[in-house]
């Protein structure tokens, strides 16, 4: 069989930006050590454990992307269901080879975090709040995994990094539930806003990323960065700021699409503000 859909299923850019992750933690931690073999078995590892969560993506969610995106590999017939759970053990089998070369206390994590994904791909994506926090948690461990290969998994400003990553991530899964809001009616997946409503899931959202704006100030309080990081956090706690005045201003589907583009540039303005900040520590 052809190799490109195998590809595809794996989504190289999606597991690029995990790999690439890993590389973030272990700079934010060490920016001496990026070059090291270890870093290198750390991305490859949070590559091919994205792409096994991918892959695993697809696999269940088959029936819907026949309707939503008829064009994927398994839909299109270019990829069997049982030819995708091979390709899936597979990468999953490479992404702990890889933690394994580095050490037993990584192959354990990368573990945590294979298993972080299936249960998501398998159940919590339909479970709301639930879901919500397992795509943030999948978010923040490659911070944490990346300090952890340069052997400074408890520096403090990584987990700083992690702990506002995943406040943030959260706050924006909960807004994409506002924005996908008739879509999850179909697909079953009970989002605070279908449960709670549009207005309470709005002041979850906006709570949230002014949550982590307040943990993004943690490096400063702690003496942990300099002023460097200090008048860079100011860009992409502005942005949240912004982003939790309008919400709660226009809690509406179409507002919430926008809030969840914005709050993504927040977290990688955020993201550049902890990297130089680390740096120049």
């Amino acid at each position: 069989m052809k190799f490109g859909p195998i590809f595809s299923l794996a989504r190289p850019a999606n597991s690029m930006m995990v790999g690439f992750a890993v590389v973030v933690g272990a700079a934010v931690a060490s920016p001496s050590a990026v070059l090291s073999t270890s870093v290198l078995l750390g991305f490859l590892t949070g590559f091919f454990i994205s792409s096994f969560s991918m892959t695993t993506n697809d696999y269940y969610d088959v029936e819907v992307d026949r309707i939503n995106t008829p064009d994927r590999p398994i839909p299109s017939g270019l990829v069997s269901l049982g030819q995708a759970k091979v390709f899936a053990l597979l990468f999953l089998a490479a992404g702990l080879l890889f933690a394994l070369m580095t050490t037993p206390l990584h192959f354990g994590i990368a573990s945590a975090f294979a298993g972080v994904a299936w249960i998501y791909n398998y159940w919590g994506k339909r479970h709301g709040v639930i879901g919500n926090l397992l795509v943030a948690l999948s978010i923040s461990i490659p911070y944490a995994y990346g300090g952890l290969a340069v052997g400074l998994g408890n520096d403090l400003l990584i987990m700083f990094l992690s702990l506002t990553t995943f406040i943030a991530a959260t706050g924006r899964e909960v807004v994409k539930g506002i924005s996908d809001v008739e879509g999850d009616k179909i697909r079953k997946i009970v989002s605070l806003a279908r449960s709670r409503g549009i207005r309470i899931a709005a002041w979850v959202g906006a709570l949230l990323f002014l949550a982590a704006v307040a943990s993004s100030l943690l490096p400063i309080i702690t003496s942990t960065v300099g002023e460097i990081y200090a008048i860079l956090i100011l860009v992409p706690d502005g942005i949240f700021i912004y982003a939790a005045i309008a919400l709660l201003r226009r809690n509406t589907a179409p507002m919430a699409l926008r809030i969840k583009k914005t709050a993504l540039i927040g977290m990688l303005a955020g993201l550049l503000a902890f990297i130089l900040g680390g740096v120049a520590r």
